[in-house]
């Protein structure tokens, strides 16, 4: 490091975020790009590690300690290709993910750690800025065609690598835009789409072709993949959404969470939604059409929301219905409340199951702990309350109640959709549900391949980035050996 003491002169600045008064009233990105030379002096924290963990808790191996030194001394170019060599979607972690590799750093051993996430904006930012990002398509192709499954990070991460090795790579997505969880998922006050279509018009320039509205498996048969492809890789995620089975649970205004982000994620685009009335199990609002029952609009506005479930996706919710216009915001959390702090539990530097408090949540709404839903009641065929208990305490005292209009349930997800693709082709399964592939991400069934949520279950984008790009090492790989060993790039 140029300046090796660095971390002992200057603290640790967090991240700038838009006034709540202001932003609550949109959609727009909720924080502030950090300029260069605050980048570059919190950059300066970053100290000269014997062994920097920070390598260790990133997914994708991000070469960190080494571009924070190149942002200190000014040398941003070379800083933006450590970051591209092992990031497909710099711009996008830098913006969602929840930095595993900050909790990892070996000053937050008894300081502050360095702001990696925010560095690594400025750093992508810096590049898109001055235009060193450009498509940069194959020189050579070796003539092998792959096709890929799903245009979520894990599907797009791969489709990038095959296609930089020099593979016609084609992504098949059955929603009408690319990007699966990034597009439909993630609001857009943390991840602005114009982020997500930057970077897929750079794919589209460097030869891979997408294809939308496509159903592999209904609108077009698997059979014609596997006679028109060498490879084919699954990463359609990991959508079953877990439910509560409780009594009410047939009330209208009871949703998933992620159908009420998909909708809103709509609405905000500009989309054209069609009328809950003439909505069936075929053409509903949801990415997983076969699980919707019936299709209502999904709205907060002046409503009393109780979101049920604790983390990111519960999260979101709540800084949507914020920005929607409801009247309160109920949050509550199976689990007790966590720690602020580490506990002997997660010592560092793994990454702690501690208290996260949001930006959604700083922006207003009450959250609950150790609350276990009983059941629902409802008047007219609408929700109105939640029967809560509270865990840990006397029968008699721990009985409650929480008034509701609206109530999301973001209890995660379970695994792949079974039907479709799954019992076509009969794949093999995991303890978890999850599609089983040998070490080098190959189903059962030669030359088919999974990865990201499918495969590994619900996890981060990130990991969904390391899944896609190992998955494509190993597919790169057995198409190697089809071409009888010969590279062509």
């Amino acid at each position: 490091m140029a300046d090796i003491r660095g971390f002992l002169k200057v603290k640790r600045s967090e991240t700038k975020y838009r006034p709540i008064c202001e932003r609550i009233k949109d959609f727009a990105a909720v924080n502030v790009l950090p300029e260069a030379t605050h980048a570059q002096e919190q950059a300066s924290r970053c100290m000269d590690c014997g062994t920097p963990f920070c390598h260790w808790g990133c997914p994708i191996g991000n070469y960190i300690s080494e571009w924070n030194d190149f942002i200190f001394k000014g040398q941003w170019q070379q800083a933006f290709q450590l970051l591209q060599a092992t990031n497909n979607f710099p711009e996008i972690t830098a913006r969602v993910c929840p930095a595993q590799c900050e909790y990892a750093c070996v000053l937050g051993i008894n300081d502050e750690p360095v702001t990696i996430k925010e560095n690594e904006l400025a750093i992508i930012e810096w590049a898109f800025r001055q235009g060193i990002v450009r498509p940069n398509p194959p020189t050579k192709r070796t003539g092998k065609k792959v096709a890929v499954i799903g245009s979520g990070p894990a599907g797009l991460a791969c489709a990038d690598q095959l296609n930089k090795a020099g593979h016609l790579v084609v992504v098949f997505e059955k929603a009408d835009k690319i990007g699966g969880i990034l597009r439909y998922g993630i609001p857009d006050f943390k991840l602005e789409k114009w982020v997500l279509e930057r970077r897929i018009n750079l794919l589209k320039k460097e030869g891979i072709i997408f294809n939308t509205n496509v159903y592999v498996g209904q609108e077009l048969k698997f059979k014609y993949l596997q006679k028109e492809f060498e490879a084919i890789c699954l990463a359609t995620g990991a959508s079953l959404p877990r439910d509560l089975k409780i009594e009410g649970r047939n009330l209208s205004g009871i949703h998933f969470a992620m159908d009420y982000l998909i909708q809103a994620n709509r609405r905000v685009a500009g989309e054209k939604i069609a009328a809950p009335d003439l909505i069936d199990g075929s053409t509903s609002l949801t990415i997983n059409p076969e699980r919707a029952k019936r299709a209502e609009w999904i709205d907060a506005k002046e409503k009393k929301v109780v979101v049920i479930g604790g983390g990111d996706t519960g999260a979101d919710c709540v800084g949507v219905a914020h920005r929607q216009g409801a009247c309160s915001i109920t949050q509550i959390e199976l689990l007790p409340k966590p720690a602020e702090c580490r506990t002997q539990d997660f010592p560092w530097p793994y990454y702690p199951m501690i208290l996260k408090t949001s930006t959604s949540h700083e922006e207003g709404g009450r959250r609950e702990w150790s609350v276990s839903t009983r059941k629902f009641t409802g008047e007219n065929g609408w929700v109105k309350k939640l029967i809560c208990q509270r865990i840990g305490q006397k029968s008699s005292d721990s009985e409650f109640e929480i008034e509701a209009d609206l109530v999301l349930l973001a209890l995660g997800f379970l695994y792949p959709q079974r039907s479709g693709l799954i019992k076509e082709l009969a794949l093999d399964l995991d303890s978890r549900g999850n599609v089983l592939t040998d070490p080098g991400f190959m189903t059962a069934k030669k030359g088919i391949f999974s990865c990201g949520d499918m495969h590994r279950g619900q996890s981060l984008v990130v990991w969904a980035i390391a899944e896609g790009r190992q998955a494509a090492h190993f597919i790169d790989k057995t198409l190697f050996h089809l071409r009888g060993g010969m590279r062509f790039y």
